[in-house]
């Protein structure tokens, strides 16, 4: 699987260690940085990264940030992404079980690299029950169709 991935300053550690793990698996992973610690801006970084995401040049996305929450803030802006905050394991397990999340947003600052490589390790592992269980099915398609009356196509 192609995996776009970005970060800002506080991000890059992790990034650097989820990366690792992700081409130990034999996953592609697209760095969009940052690629130290020197202070940046967020959507420098994560924007582009979503935007390959959005054009299908990726298949899923994992964007690490001080909190997570700018993250998805600004990847959740774009058509076709699904972007979601799990600080544990079984968030990240929901995100992707029942929303079909395409983009996972860590906060550095709120958990260490044990806890972050368990919810990037879940949430990577976990398919979406919408294939098999109707009700997911209707809720994202719910949440799809609420998109596609209000965001713009690319």
């Amino acid at each position: 699987m192609r995996i776009a991935m970005a970060n800002d300053h506080a991000g890059t550690a992790q990034k650097n260690e989820i990366a690792a793990w992700l081409r130990s698996e034999g996953h592609e992973v697209v760095d969009f940085g940052a690629y130290d610690d020197q202070a940046c801006d967020l959507p420098d970084h994560v924007y582009p990264a979503a935007l390959a995401l959005a054009r299908g040049e990726c298949e899923r996305g994992i964007f690490v940030d001080g909190v997570g929450y700018g993250s998805a803030m600004i990847a959740n802006k774009l058509p076709g992404i699904f972007a979601a905050v799990a600080q544990d394991p079984f968030c990240a397990w929901l995100a992707r079980s029942h929303s079909d999340s395409n983009v996972l947003c860590i906060g550095a600052k709120i958990i260490g690299s044990a806890l972050a490589m368990e919810v990037v390790k879940s949430w990577m592992t976990t398919d979406w029950l919408g294939t098999t269980e109707e009700k997911y099915a209707r809720r994202v398609a719910k949440v799809i169709e609420i998109a596609e009356r209000h965001v713009r196509p690319l």
